[in-house]
């Protein structure tokens, strides 16, 4: 009996090449991705060391006691002060005004949305809201400037061209979509059946939004807040605008005031010596500025843990 012998087709050695090219992809696919993880853990880790590098040879110039409760700001003008508590002050001025506008826009909006919108008109509504965020920030700063401030002035004459109440209204109104985003995707995620139960029970649509669907979405609307607030915090270019470059220990929103972002941006134009004291005024403050937003994203996490409702 004659044996035969069998002759592989071309759709097998195509199917054995496609099984390896998979497992070869299989091995590299993995790899790249966790050299694209690192990098980015990289990259944060050498922001980091440079910040205390720098920050670390500036203390050792100025006492970390005077930096941190002086209440004068003039590195650049003979005599030299390093209170940073002039930079604390208009930025917090500026992110309380900003999330005074920010919180209850953006929560009712979400609300709307959430429980009131038709889907069509959501569809439509969302989106365009959310085009707000990717508005260049300087062209918010001279909208601040040329339309904001003159309305205001309009009600406070005396109020100067750079102030920080109108910069604070615009920062609130960049804000918004954050706030509306993350408290509307917080609310949808609420099951309907808790709704049709109060539905059911003779509550009102407003009821229902109010003692329902807020409590119940209450962990993502607080970390919305806190996330909106850390990044009011951090807003450079309208600030640097509209605001001034006045440090200032006030409490008056009507006057000009200078935040850490704008002082960043003042040092950083190219007129300061590498390696002077001045120039470490610059990893200073950023280095206050990254705690500060450091600490307000462990508190958002925090929230978001401490209040979460799960169904």
């Amino acid at each position: 009996m004659r044996s035969e012998t069998i002759q592989p087709s071309k759709e097998m050695g195509k199917l054995v090449f496609k099984n390896k090219k998979n497992h070869m992809l299989d091995k590299i696919v993995p790899i790249l991705l966790f050299l694209c993880a690192a990098l980015s853990i990289v990259t944060t880790i050498g922001i980091v060391i440079t910040l205390i590098s720098e920050t670390y040879q500036f203390f050792q110039q100025v006492p970390i006691m005077d930096y941190l409760f002086g209440t004068k700001w003039s590195p650049l003008i003979t005599p030299t002060s390093f209170g940073v508590l002039p930079l604390l002050s208009g930025t917090f001025m500026i992110t309380v005004i900003a999330c005074l506008v920010a919180i209850p826009l953006g929560l009712a909006s979400a609300i709307y949305l959430s429980e009131y919108a038709p889907k069509t008109v959501r569809k439509i509504i969302k989106p365009i809201l959310e085009v707000l965020a990717g508005v260049p920030t300087i062209v918010y700063g001279y909208f601040a400037l040329s339309l904001i401030t003159p309305l205001i002035r309009t009600i406070f004459p005396d109020m100067g061209v750079f102030n920080a109440l109108s910069a604070g209204i615009v920062v609130g109104i960049m804000i918004i979509p954050m706030v509306c985003s993350l408290s509307e995707d917080a609310m949808s995620a609420v099951p309907r059946s808790l709704r049709d139960g109060a539905y059911a029970l003779g509550a009102t649509r407003f009821e229902v939004a109010l003692k329902i669907v807020v409590p119940a979405a209450l962990s993502g609307i607080v970390a919305s807040a806190v996330l909106a607030f850390s990044r009011a915090i951090g807003e450079t270019m309208i600030v640097t605008v509209a605001a001034g470059a006045t440090p200032k220990l006030t409490g008056n929103p009507l006057e000009s005031i200078q935040t850490m972002t704008a002082y960043i941006v003042q040092v950083s134009l190219g007129d300061t010596p590498h390696g002077s004291i001045e120039y470490g005024t610059i990893f200073a403050v950023g280095m206050t500025l990254f705690v500060i937003t450091f600490l307000l994203n462990i508190l958002a996490q925090y929230v978001a843990r401490r209040f979460r409702e799960e169904y």
